[in-house]
């Protein structure tokens, strides 16, 4: 009997199970200077812990995409380790800060299953859930990704595709306790755009390009604990390249927003997400946002800002999709989400 575990395939799933992922990772300081090194981060109340004091909190919390990726990263043996591709995201809320010293962990609930149509493959949804060393949940999020079977052969699962809400309502955002932007440093901080400074429909375009390197990828895969084969496998897929990690080029991109967003410091939601299209090492990616909505939020001197992130490899800024209603071939993500902002 084999001791080695090739990874669960698309008939492996089963509507409501609940899969408990292993090994909890206490987090440090480290992966806040590592997720610097990968990516261009330089938002403040991530960066500095006087910054993050002067705006009510204890210390520097650490940053929400390293949450992110430590929480998926767990999911990623038990879902996606046989997977073809992530597909999206949605209903992603950001519910507690972190800090060096927490201990993360994560579970997710099978919600729904779809066999496709060639029979070799399966969408499974799930609904991710990371906790810290208390039991209390400090993330959580639905995402989709094709799996392949394991035997062309057998009878799909039962066929259920969850409702998912179009984007999570302003009242639901959860603000760390304590946050007060009421004194914020728009010195310290490196722009001086307030909420008020940005309206509905604007496009901004970021400017920089971050080319993709595969070394950085596989450091990042790993810092992450990503062990899905099209990441590291240059054989899992026919045209023997290794597929960067969706991850990376969202916190590629949103590391890029810096210039021109530089004060949405905290991301608290992300409403919808897809991967558009694949990207590769020597890919150069670049960012546009578009300003979706805002609103004004009970803690003092803080508000809410909705955007439209779009990480691309080129083209126009703000062409998204052509006239067949298919992304267009440069772009690489499409990403709507909450972040907190002065007002």
């Amino acid at each position: 009997m084999s001791k080695t575990n090739a990874g669960r395939f698309f008939e492996d799933y089963r509507l409501d199970e609940v899969i408990e992922h292993a090994v909890p990772r206490t987090v440090s300081g480290g992966e806040r200077a590592l997720n610097h090194m990968l990516y261009p981060a330089r938002h403040a109340l991530y960066s500095s812990d006087a910054f993050a004091q002067g705006c009510g909190l204890p210390a520097s919390p650490l940053d929400d995409l390293i949450v992110f990726h430590i929480v998926f990263g767990k999911s990623v043996p038990d879902i996606s380790l046989n997977a073809i591709a992530n597909l999206g995201y949605a209903d992603c809320r950001w519910l507690a800060p972190v800090w060096p010293g927490d201990t993360l962990r994560s579970s997710s609930e099978v919600i729904g299953l779809k066999q496709n149509s060639n029979g070799k493959s399966g969408v499974v949804y799930v609904r991710t859930t990371g906790t810290n060393q208390h039991g209390q949940e400090v993330l959580q999020f639905v995402r989709w990704v094709m799996v392949r079977k394991g035997d062309p052969d057998a009878p799909a699962p039962e066929t259920k595709i969850p409702g998912l809400k179009d984007s999570v309502a302003a009242s639901d955002l959860v603000v760390p306790k304590g946050l007060d932007f009421t004194d914020y440093d728009f010195t310290l901080a490196g722009e001086p755009h307030r909420l008020g400074d940005y309206t509905v429909g604007e496009v901004i375009d970021h400017v920089d390009g971050v080319t993709v390197e595969e070394a950085e990828h596989m450091l990042a895969t790993r810092l992450w604990q990503n062990t899905a084969k099209v990441h590291f496998d240059a054989t899992a897929r026919e045209d023997g390249k290794r597929l960067i990690y969706g991850g990376h080029v969202i916190s590629l991109a949103r590391a890029l927003t810096f210039n021109g967003l530089g004060n949405a410091q905290m991301l608290v939601a992300i409403n919808g997400g897809a991967h558009a299209n694949p990207c590769f090492a020597g890919d150069t990616v670049r960012a546009w946002s578009e300003v979706l909505d805002t609103a004004k939020l009970d803690a003092p001197g803080v508000g809410a800002i909705r955007l439209r992130l779009v990480a691309t490899t080129g083209g126009e800024v703000g062409a998204l999709k052509g006239d067949d209603g298919k992304y267009l071939p440069h772009v690489l993500l499409d990403l709507d989400y909450w972040a907190l902002m002065p007002t």
